[in-house]
């Protein structure tokens, strides 16, 4: 049986990402992951409508459980969906194995667990205390709608700009995020949630933080579209050097998170939001390199 090494052509259209068997091609594990992805989300988005259902239900419980129980529940899988997404992005890179199907369904799965779920919190609970204050009870459906519109119109945003028509054969060299990734976002939804479920376990009154929760929000959602440029963790790899001094930092930064992980997490997630905005005021002249858009 004779065979022949493929022509130049054939090649090049292997390599073209707008084949089409090459832009459809479905890798099983960037794919499988992304798959955890949006189950995460999915049951995210169950837990939080059963944390509304008890909350109208006399005895506070559905399913056995109150709702600041399935709230809790929901932070952790918005969170598992984060660490999903992460995975599937570097085995895809690191495999080669990427295409415009993985990019679309992707970002599919991230409207779910970084879009809807976050604005359903934000709906149900992160504004419930400022219900007292008759203008937030007339627009806080709105709020919640502005922070999903946000996440949609960014990933939107991601495929377009990355899309290898507008790059062809160029390498981007700069790795930082412009915006806030949407991921971030819904990691800082998620320990705002965390953070106030530990407020109310005291019975710490919640009215203290309602007129700051709103502006938080819509700045949140306002840097998921704006153009502030945030440091990304993809140049991290198992050949990554690091000072002892960082090393010894991070482990610390650990070991803070899960023994105070209601403080150190939204501390950790405002402390990211507010880093880019520093660094985007302290270098307002300088020449930029492009970025990934992401």
């Amino acid at each position: 049986m004779n065979s022949r090494p493929p022509y130049p052509d054939d090649l090049e259209a292997k390599e073209d990402p707008y084949n089409v068997r090459q832009a459809s091609r479905i890798y099983f594990l960037p794919n499988l992951m992304t798959a955890g992805n949006l189950f995460c989300g999915f049951v995210a988005v169950i837990h939080c409508i059963q944390a509304r259902l008890a909350e109208t239900l006399p005895t506070g419980e559905y399913l056995n459980q109150s709702s600041s129980a399935h709230y809790t529940l929901a932070v952790w899988f918005i969170f598992g969906a984060a660490a999903f997404d992460t995975l599937d992005g570097r085995l895809a890179r690191m495999g080669g194995r990427e295409s415009l199907f993985g990019a679309e369904f992707d970002s599919l799965a991230d409207v779910i667990s970084f879009g809807i779920a976050p604005a359903l919190m934000v709906f149900f609970l992160i504004l419930s205390p400022t219900q007292g204050y008759e203008i937030f009870r007339s627009i806080g459906w709105f709020l919640g709608f502005i922070y999903l519109l946000c996440a949609a119109v960014r990933l939107a945003r991601f495929n377009v700009i990355t899309n290898p028509l507008l790059h062809g054969k160029k390498k981007e060299t700069n790795k930082d995020f412009v915006g806030l990734p949407v991921p971030a976002a819904a990691a800082t939804v998620a320990s705002l949630v965390l953070f106030l479920l530990h407020l109310s376990s005291m019975d710490k009154s919640l009215r203290l933080w309602a007129l700051a929760l709103p502006p938080l929000m819509l700045l949140i959602a306002i840097l998921m579209v704006s153009t502030v440029r945030y440091p990304s963790g993809k140049n991290l790899d198992l050949q990554t050097k690091a000072r002892l001094q960082f090393l010894v930092g991070f482990v610390v930064l650990i070991g803070l998170v899960v023994l105070f992980k209601e403080y150190a997490m939204v501390c950790a997630c405002l402390g990211y939001i507010f880093y880019g905005l520093f660094r985007q005021w302290r270098r307002p002249g300088r020449p930029r390199a492009p970025a990934n858009i992401v």
